[in-house]
């Protein structure tokens, strides 16, 4: 399952999140189909969306208050609770990679900042320049921004209307393993050093082998304030159901923060569900018993 963000998707935009939704889904599905781990799929399944300047992830990132890029990510693997994460990184063009280095090749779960990009330099992660990350459209985004009068995020997400084009996904593979990942590039004309929920593991990210996956988008600062990622994965092994344990979730979001977002996720068993409550989420799947993904926003 994958997910493009949860907002108010504008009509002349619907096209390209359905495609880059399709695109990532057929990469992370060939990766599973010749024998690759859930690890693998939704690294390569984030990697094509990062790649894509559709999302507010790697290349296409909303810029911050003083003209940088800082992008965070996460990943978690199921069987093991191993996870990584990065946090307000610069010049890294894929930071799920990153994140995954971390996962495999330290002893922490998350690096932020300078140190991050100096890991992915030891350990051969690619970076690049911001000129790599920057749009024309961020760029214009970003200077209507600074000529406004400064409106709070939580002002403009209680209108549905800010751009939230977070990208996640969650797997499962012939083993039975889940993962679940997360990328970002947090909110448009964020101040310096700001982090979302995407790379705090049990709010943009979980997975766990006994219960199964979850992946989420939305306002940050209330998906953390209620560990979204965890709360839809204790309410999926309370239930049994995804998308009961979606709804509910959703519910405590907005009751309890006014939040907006939306979630995809994944039981143990198989199941799979996804929600919203924005306008809209692009979002797709795929299984074994099907012969094309289905995509939607």
């Amino acid at each position: 399952m994958v997910h493009g963000g949860a907002w108010d998707i504008p009509d002349d935009m619907v096209k390209q999140h359905k495609k880059g939704v399709q695109d990532a889904i057929t990469a992370g599905w060939t990766m599973l189909s010749r024998g690759g781990t859930s690890v693998d799929a939704v690294t390569e399944t984030i990697r094509i969306l990062e790649n894509d300047d559709t999302f507010d992830a790697g290349r296409g990132s909303f810029v911050n208050m003083v003209g940088d890029i800082e992008l965070d990510a996460s990943i978690m693997d199921g069987g093991t609770l191993t996870a990584g994460a990065v946090a307000a990184v610069q010049n890294i063009k894929n930071p799920i990679l990153l994140a995954r280095a971390i996962m495999e090749k330290s002893e922490h779960v998350m690096l932020t900042g300078i140190g991050a990009t100096r890991f992915a330099r030891e350990h051969g992660v690619k970076t690049c320049g911001h000129d790599d990350l920057i749009t024309d459209r961020e760029l214009a985004r970003w200077r209507e921004y600074q000529s406004r009068k400064k409106v709070s995020a939580k002002e403009i997400f209680r209108k549905k209307k800010m751009p939230s084009d977070t990208v996640g996904a969650i797997a499962m593979d012939k083993f039975g393993n889940v993962a679940s990942g997360t990328s970002a590039g947090g909110t448009p004309n964020k101040h310096p050093g700001r982090v979302g929920d995407s790379p705090i593991i049990g709010c943009g990210t979980y997975a766990d082998n006994e219960g199964g996956a979850v992946a989420t988008t939305g306002w940050g600062e209330a998906l953390m304030k209620v560990v979204m990622a965890k709360t839809v994965y204790d309410l999926m092994e309370k239930h049994g159901d995804p998308d009961k344990a979606i709804q509910e979730a959703l519910s405590i979001l907005e009751k309890k923060t006014g939040g907006y977002g939306g979630v995809v996720a994944l039981t143990s068993e198989g199941k799979i569900g996804f929600g919203y409550n924005t306008p809209r989420m692009a979002r797709g799947y795929m299984t074994s018993e099907m012969k094309n993904p289905i995509v939607d926003v």
